[in-house]
Order: structure tokens, then sequence, then C-alpha cells
């Protein structure tokens, strides 16, 4: 496991340091491209005392949408990334430009380095997604747990882009047991949170003892402990548990973005907004702007705004019901709408009034609220932060997500929020539009995975 966790890091700074060769490289052979050959020493002079910045730059985007990460993503998921990061990149070069007197680049030398750096970013992570996938052996793992957690998780693995994981063990009873028989056939131990915590702590003593690792799924006091800070007093160690809430700083600099954000977002895509009025008004009965109760900070109701998606009668006789894949209550134009997240954008005066922010926890109707807490009492700290257009959640989850796992993610959002992370939530949002499972609701005809003795999969 060791020689693999280093095989690991070596390969991720191998990719690194050729990004950085084949971001540069295409950036010179472009200028000579333009300039035939014949480009200023002082032009290139001037680049290369930028390159660094530019790099830098590049990794970040690249750290950002986390493509040094192998474990969970399709090929298709590296080449959506490169394209994206290269137009953010591309925008970045613009305004770096008129910032440093000396370095002319053109647009035209834009243009062609978004297309031969582009391909051969590809290339080059196609080349090395396959010699990762090839060399790096499968993880077996054993569940652990309640059936219902731990089927869903194993579907969950089933189904994932990578094909890094392999399940070869599933138990739902005697787990001490199980684990002394199987741990030498396996490379993780994941263990549910609905397990007695005096086991869980047996178990993951007994794994880590033996050199493996262990994957635990988190019960609320997990959560939080989770970032505790270590205090001394005198001769006294303490942990000091931080709360599921932002400090009165962090909640003035997040309102302030949220209100120069919202600001540039309705000027730039109001030209948008004005177009899917249009369809949405000429393509079926009601009003254009769809006002719904959702519930924000301090577990106080507010009117959201959305572009209708769906007919005017909606929920006339079903009452409030979630959406469903293929959902015949959803227009022609609704689907598109939905499809590219064009029917939040009203959403922007929301946050400009105070009731929304850009990234949070996505608000949920005053009906569902009450069901969720009578379930999961600790689910009102979801609200110790305004709710969001885009959150944790809706990045690294699906809408058929199940809501307690929605929670986690909001929870743990809360707890590790900073500037950073809301600027990589915002832009991994523009990844999950080209996402279809992302974007789907919930899936009427789910079913359990009925193939799993074909993979290898052995219940115990």
């Amino acid at each position: 496991m060791e020689r693999l966790s280093k095989w690991t890091k070596s390969w991720k700074g191998l990719v690194m340091v050729t990004d950085i060769a084949i971001v540069n490289i295409s950036f010179l052979l472009s200028f000579h491209i333009l300039f035939h050959g014949n480009v200023s020493s002082s032009v290139l002079r001037t680049y290369m005392e930028v390159a660094p910045v530019i790099s830098g730059v590049f990794i970040l985007l690249c750290v950002i949408f986390g493509l040094y990460s192998f474990y969970n993503k399709s090929i298709g998921d590296v080449f959506a990334s490169i394209f994206i990061i290269q137009g953010i990149f591309i925008l970045f070069i613009m305004a770096f430009t008129f910032l440093v007197r000396g370095l002319d680049i053109s647009r035209t030398v834009l243009a062609i380095y978004f297309v031969m750096g582009s391909f051969c970013l590809m290339l080059w992570r196609w080349v090395a997604y396959r010699i990762y996938i090839k060399f790096t052996p499968k993880k077996h793992i054993l569940l652990l747990g309640n059936a219902d957690e731990v089927f869903t998780l194993a579907d969950n693995i089933m189904n994932a882009k990578s094909k890094i994981y392999s399940i070869k063990y599933i138990g739902t009873s005697n787990y001490f047991k199980h684990v002394k028989r199987c741990i030498k056939a396996v490379d993780i131990v994941y263990v549910s949170s609905t397990m007695d915590r005096k086991l869980r702590m047996e178990i993951a003593e007994y794994v880590v003892r033996k050199g493996k690792k262990l994957y635990i799924s988190p019960t609320y006091e997990d959560l939080l402990f989770s970032r505790t800070n270590l205090k001394n007093i005198e001769d006294e160690t303490i942990l000091s548990l931080t709360q599921f809430k932002l400090s009165p700083e962090e909640q003035i600099i997040k309102r302030v973005v949220d209100i120069g954000v919202s600001i540039v977002f309705l000027i730039v895509t109001s030209p948008i907004m004005l177009v899917t009025a249009l369809l949405v008004k000429l393509t079926s009965e009601g009003p254009v702007i769809y006002k719904q109760t959702r519930i924000t900070k301090g577990n106080k109701e507010f009117s959201m705004y959305k572009f209708r998606t769906m007919t005017q009668t909606a929920e006339k006789d079903s009452g409030p019901v979630l959406a469903t894949v293929n959902d015949s209550r959803i227009t022609k134009v609704g689907k598109v709408l939905r499809r590219l997240r064009i029917d939040e954008l009203p959403q922007c005066l929301n946050v400009l009034k105070g009731e929304m922010s850009f990234i949070g926890p996505r608000p949920e109707r005053p009906y569902f609220v009450e069901q969720f807490q009578e379930e999961v009492p600790y689910y009102k700290f979801r609200h110790n932060v305004r709710a969001g257009i885009t959150g944790y959640a809706q990045v690294y989850g699906k809408y058929t997500t199940r809501f307690t796992s929605k929670l986690n993610f909001d929870l743990i959002y809360i707890k590790k929020y900073s500037l950073l992370l809301d600027l990589r939530i915002m832009l991994l949002t523009i990844k999950i539009v080209f996402d279809k499972i992302a974007s789907d609701g919930v899936d009427e005809a789910m079913t359990r995975d009925k193939v799993y003795e074909e993979r290898g999969v052995t219940f115990l």
C-alpha cells in the first residue's frame, strides 16, 4: 500500500510537470506560428519572466478542477475539464496582459494556443489516463454495515466513472468475524455510520493494525469533531470544537462578494434572461417567473425566483413532490433550461436582496424541511448560513443523492468554508452543467444492481 502511495504521488508530479511544459511550449510555438519564426527577443524575454505566474495559474485551475486526482474520473470528464480550464485560462491571460508592460499576447496568439494547447493537453492526458489505469491495481473493498446504507454505497461504486475500486465482499452482520476472515484479500474496509460506535472502534483499530485503509461513513458526531483546534492550558491538551456556522468576519466578506458577483451576473446574463423570458412566455401558458416558498438562514421563509419550467398546474392535484426523470410536467423549453441551469438565473435577485448566497446549501421547501427535521434533528444546522444557488452537495453529489448524504455535504461545507472553497465550487458548477447525471431528477425506476455476483461480489 505504501509503495502504491509513492507511485501515485510520483505520477501526479510527473503529470503536473508535463502540463507546465505543454502549456509553455504551446504558447511559444503560437508566437512562432503567428510571426513566422521572427519573434523579437524582448517579447520572448518578457514571456519567460511571467511564465512562472502563467504556469502557476494553470496548475491552480487544474487543482481546483481536481485534474490531479485520477480515481473517480472518466476520460470524458478530463477532456471537459481541460476545455473549461483553457477557457478560464485564456480570460486570465487577457486580463494579465493589461498589467504587464511589454507583454503583448494578441488574440490570434491566444486562439492558436487554445487550439494547439487544448489538443496537446488532451492527447497527453489521454496517454496519462491510460497509463494510470494500466499500472494502478484495483483496490478491493469489504463493505460492512446496515443493508440499506451498504447497498447504496455499492451501487455508487459500481456506477462510478472510474473502475479502480472493486467490491470484493459485502457483510451485513457478524462484522468483526468477516473483517478477520477477509482482511488479507482486501485493500479497503468500509464501515457504515449505523454500526455500533464501540464495534466501529474495534474494527478500526484492527484494520489500521493490519496496514489496510479504513473508510468510515461519517455520523453527526464525526462531523462535529472534524476540523477541531488543539489547545494547551498549562499541561493539559484540549480539543476546541468549531461550530456549524461562519464567523462574523466570514459572513461580512461572503456578503460583500455576493453583492458584487450578483450585480456582475445580472448585467452579463441579462441578454440570456431576456431571450429565456420570451421563450417561456411564447411556448406555455402562465407567468414567466415562478415564485416558490423556500427556507433560508435562520429558518426564514422567502420567495425564490426561477424561470418557470413546468406547466402552470404542475402540482395542482399531487401537491409538493420532487421532480423525476422524464417528468411529464416539465415543458420542452423547461427541459433545456433545467439542463443548462438557466432557470436558476433569476435567483441572482434573491442573492442581491440578501435572501440567498451564491454558494451554500440549496434551499428546500417548508413541506420537505419539516419532514427532514423530524427524521434528522441536526438538519437545522444547514440553516445557519444563507441558502445558495449552488453548493457543495450540487457539485459533488447528484440530484438523486439521498437527503442525508446531501446534509453531510452541507455541514462539511460550513465547517470547511473559505473564499477559495467558494471559488472552487463556482468553477466546478460550470462543469456539472455538462454532466447529465448531476442534473437528472429522481429516478423512480432505480433498483438495486442485480449483477453483483457477475462482478465477483461475495455476500458474507
